[in-house]
């Protein structure tokens, strides 16, 4: 059963074909992380895109729940170099059958390095996904947005029991984070993200914290004024796309990266101590750091490699974002500290609200 990755550029590959779905088309990315593709088939940040695996062997411990970032695949479909279908652990399934059971095409036996480079190079793009069986699809317009207009979430939803009072306002957020914020013995309130404000404020919340998610910051700008007034008068922090979003909202400009960051090793810097250390990306967007003069932001963080902003910090309120994921999942555990630090911005919540 062979099958054939299309990119937008003309170029295309053969491989192996995994799965009953016959055809697909999406953004075509790639993830440069060693290990960790559970928590990558299941982060809402890959919504609707095709993956390509650098690492040359994947599959190696199964597929767990315990590592899931939601409750379904979010990509929409798989290329590897290596499929492995060997044994696994009794409380695993293989990563075919993860994948087929979500109805997730894997192509397999593919030219991965060959592949990156090709994206490296032209950036990212629309790609196919078709089954021998199959034609090429007819070419659909790029999907850029893919976020919803409106939320999903009918309801607000309360875990924990905990102080402080967390609102997770959810662009579809990763798992990791809330369990991060309950491992802090926090009460975590999850908010619909078209919430509105005078249901945001009967919650008796300390503290917000914006969540990743998948696409354009601007396909939220609607909510922008919305959520400047929340951050003006909540102790607020940012994660991905939330990070763009507060930005955008105080009058920063985004931009999409050619081919974005999505791995476990991205470098970061802390320009106020200047400490280096790795962290765990996904996203196509970065906000403009031309952009920020105008604005009442200072840079925190920034890409050793390619200087593009990892963070911000308000000049006047208690208001911190990271376009890097603090709880990784997959990746290293060097920015933990961040959420202490958010904790720690609640305890200056009466002061914001005299001051806002």
């Amino acid at each position: 059963m062979t099958g054939l990755l299309t990119l937008s550029n003309g170029k295309a590959f053969k491989g192996q074909w995994h799965g009953e779905v016959s055809a697909i088309q999406g953004e075509i990315v790639f993830f440069t992380g060693m290990t960790g593709y559970e928590e990558v088939l299941t982060d809402p940040s890959y919504k609707g895109q095709i993956i390509v695996f650098s690492y040359p062997l994947i599959g190696q411990y199964g597929i767990q729940a315990l590592y899931a970032q939601s409750d379904h695949i979010q990509a929409a479909g798989v290329i590897v170099a290596g499929l492995y279908d060997g044994p696994l652990s009794k409380d695993a399934i293989s990563f075919a059958k993860f994948a087929d059971s979500h109805e997730i095409p894997i192509l397999s036996g593919v030219d991965t390095r060959s592949v990156i480079q090709n994206v490296r190079e032209s950036g990212t793009m629309q790609s196919q996904l078709v089954h021998a069986s199959r034609q090429e699809l007819d070419w659909e317009p790029v999907q850029t947005y893919f976020f919803p207009a409106t939320t999903e979430i009918e309801e607000i939803q309360t875990v924990g029991s905990g102080s402080p009072h967390i609102g997770m306002i959810d662009f579809h957020y990763k798992s990791s984070i809330l369990k991060e914020l309950l491992e802090l013995d926090c009460k975590v309130s999850i908010i619909p993200h078209a919430t509105s404000t005078e249901t945001l404020d009967s919650l008796g919340l300390d503290g917000l914290l914006f969540s990743n998610g998948p696409g354009d910051p601007a396909a939220l700008q609607h909510f922008f004024p919305t959520y400047r007034d929340w951050a003006e008068r909540y102790p607020s922090f940012g994660i991905c796309l939330g990070h763009q979003v507060l930005a955008s909202a105080f009058g920063a400009k985004t931009t999409k990266l050619a081919y974005g960051h999505r791995g476990a090793n991205h470098p970061v810097m802390n320009l106020r101590t200047k400490r280096v250390s790795m962290s765990s990306q996904n996203h196509s967007y970065v906000v403009e750091s031309a952009s920020l003069q105008d604005t009442p932001f200072s840079v925190l963080y920034e890409n050793v490699n390619d200087g593009s902003i990892e963070g911000l910090v308000h000049k006047t309120l208690p208001l911190t974002t990271v376009q890097f994921h603090p709880e990784a999942a997959p990746g290293p555990a060097d920015h933990l500290e961040l959420f202490q630090q958010f904790l720690a911005l609640t305890q200056q919540k009466e002061r914001v609200k005299m001051h806002a």
